[in-house]
């Protein structure tokens, strides 16, 4: 996404919302460094003041972080998830817990509201996590089975429980990539599969779904308590 030179007045705001954007769309994924402030005074066309003053309002957020002498970079892909990052910081329990509320009420309702479409899409992160699993491709394997959990969530059609889970994207890959490490197994190996959850979504079992997606954290969470 190209940065348009700002002309109206709110320049601060302006400049927030273009550099939120940025990141929201993933011209700036997390981890990367963004353009320095030069750089951004020049593309955007304002002072060094107004960039400085963007920047440190979308690192009071967590959306960003500043690095004293190396830059800033990005640290999460929306508001949400910078406040749920710094809530949460590395408590995997915390983490687990959270997704288990939001999970089980978003099975229950995939279960009851899916359409075809998005059964077939299920189906097709399964079969891609799967192959990152054979394959030993750990951390593409942790976000897929992120997005995975995302889709079953957006498949509820439930706007506010898609926003409020889309803000937990990274912890939740986060926190598939620490369970791979305590699950039992060749290499160890996450052994645990969502087959049985994507069924339940498939054959509009809200019941069986909810169980589903309750029964495999609840595991994760007693491994935790074993390792």
């Amino acid at each position: 996404m190209p940065l348009a030179t700002t002309r109206r007045a709110g320049l601060v705001d302006q400049v927030i919302d273009q550099l939120r954007t940025a990141v929201t769309q993933g011209e700036w994924p997390i981890g990367e460094r963004i353009p320095t402030e030069a750089e951004l005074v020049e593309q955007l066309g304002v002072g060094r003041n107004t960039v400085r003053e963007a920047v440190r309002a979308l690192a009071h957020t967590g959306l960003l972080e500043v690095r004293q002498g190396d830059g800033t970079y990005v640290r999460a892909t929306s508001e949400v998830s910078g406040a749920i990052r710094r809530l949460c910081g590395s408590e995997l329990r915390e983490v687990l817990q959270v997704r288990r509320t939001l999970e089980v009420e978003g099975a229950r309702l995939a279960a009851a509201e899916r359409s075809e479409e998005e059964v077939a899409e299920l189906r097709a992160l399964l079969a891609r996590r799967e192959v990152d699993l054979r394959e030993g491709r750990w951390q593409d394997f942790a976000r897929t089975d992120a997005e995975f959990h995302c889709a079953v969530v957006r498949a509820g059609h439930n706007r506010l429980l898609t926003e409020l889970y889309r803000g937990l994207t990274e912890v939740i890959t986060a926190s598939v990539a620490a369970t791979a490490g305590i699950t039992p197994g060749a290499d160890h190996a996450p052994e645990i599969g969502h087959e049985g959850l994507a069924d339940a979504i498939a054959e509009r079992d809200p019941d069986r779904a909810a169980a589903e997606a309750c029964g495999f954290l609840d595991e994760l969470l007693e491994r935790i308590d074993r390792a």
